[in-house]
């Protein structure tokens, strides 16, 4: 055993956290064979689910905390998840007291998980901000580190502006796909988040070879149902992450919800990898990108399938043929009319139908999302132009 207190190689550590990947001790690559009939372009996963937290996240959490002085303060943090569970347990192991806030939608499994690592837990209501969701917990640790009553009570690693963000990636990610690939990669693939990851990889990858190319992947809608990916495309400038460094992408490339999760489910059952949906996002962009197509591909894969269980549940038990749509315009009614008619439509549907309904204005999507809520509906969202508003969601 080294004088550090621990050995890669027998595997002995007496710290939790000295389990973080790093060049020394990587993350696997692991090719993707049945999924992808272009033999001139394979790729690999790069499946952070083995760092001891379960994903990508830990690598950023260890560097922050580190670097971050906490005092007699409590570290809150905005997260979806990862990061609040990566953040809790370096916390736990150290003494330090967390709280996380949430989005409401996020699965219940890291919900729990959170509750179980006996981290204080804030939701934030996304049906307040449904223009940008998932935003809504980045305001409520805003709001406690700027308030005069809990400013001098809380610290923030906050993951979306810590230049640590990138540097966990710049100085171990993009190092370890470097030395896996022996140089050879020539596409990376990474979804936008809180944009670490891409931008640290992308900047280090650039610097070993400039043609390689970087491809961001993003939510097809702002309200989806990819917890920890963001769309960056259309976002009020305020909410896009400072840590992003646009030079280093070279293609954007948006991802529904039904391509992302019918794609993890296939890769669990054709090469028996179980993944996230937000690996089946990015994957199923690599796919599409390696129909016409030569090289190598590394493919970032976030987490696993173990916390989104009841989120694969929707897409277990439904066909895409099977679901009938009803569309209802309700752009030309004023509110209060479109969400007494909304009323009507949700109460008319048939147990598997999906309705899309077309708003006017934002006090009718404001008013028809917070019924939806009531009912314990949750609408995907698409803004086509300045007052035209879709919602689309299944009984």
């Amino acid at each position: 055993m080294g004088s550090n207190g621990f050995d890669h190689k027998s595997r002995v550590y007496s710290d939790i956290t000295q389990m973080i990947a790093s060049p020394e001790n990587p993350t696997p690559l692991v090719r993707v064979n049945q999924l992808n009939p272009n033999k001139g372009f394979p790729f690999y996963l790069k499946l952070e689910r083995y760092n001891p937290f379960g994903s990508v996240k830990d690598r950023i959490a260890l560097e922050m905390l580190k670097e971050l002085e906490i005092g007699d303060r409590t570290v809150v943090e905005a997260s979806s998840g990862n990061t609040g569970i990566a953040i809790v347990c370096i916390a736990n192991a150290w003494g330090i007291p967390v709280e996380i806030a949430v989005p409401e939608k996020i699965p219940d499994e890291k919900k729990v998980l959170l509750k179980l690592l006996g981290a204080k837990v804030i939701e934030a209501d996304d049906a307040l901000c449904p223009l940008f969701p998932n935003e809504g917990a980045r305001g409520m640790v805003s709001a406690l580190i700027k308030s005069p009553s809990t400013k001098d009570k809380c610290v923030s690693p906050n993951q979306y502006e810590n230049e640590l963000n990138i540097q966990a990636h710049y100085r171990a990610t993009g190092p370890e796909i470097w030395q896996q690939t022996q140089g050879k990669v020539t596409h990376f693939f990474a979804g936008y988040g809180t944009c670490g990851t891409i931008t640290g990889v992308g900047r280090y990858l650039k610097e070993q070879n400039p043609k390689i190319k970087i491809i961001g992947v993003e939510p097809f809608f702002p309200n989806h149902k990819l917890p920890g990916m963001k769309r960056i495309t259309g976002l009020a400038g305020e909410f896009v992450p400072k840590i992003l460094d646009r030079s280093v992408i070279d293609e954007t490339v948006p991802v529904s919800d039904d391509d992302a999760y019918r794609t993890a489910i296939d890769l669990a059952r054709k090469d028996g990898i179980p993944v996230g949906p937000t690996t089946g996002a990015i994957l199923f962009a690599a796919l599409e990108y390696a129909k016409a197509r030569k090289g190598l591909a590394v493919v970032i894969s976030p987490d696993d399938a173990f916390k989104y269980t009841s989120f694969y549940q929707d897409f277990l038990h439904t066909k895409p043929e099977t679901i009938t749509t009803k569309t209802v315009d309700l752009s030309g009614f004023v509110c209060p009319a479109p969400k007494v008619k909304a009323i009507e439509v949700i109460e008319t549907m048939d147990d598997g139908e999906t309705a899309k309904i077309i708003l006017g204005d934002r006090d009718s999507l404001k008013s028809v999302v917070q019924e939806l809520k009531a009912r314990r509906i949750r609408p995907a969202f698409e803004q086509t132009d300045e007052s035209k508003f879709i919602l689309t969601f299944s009984k």
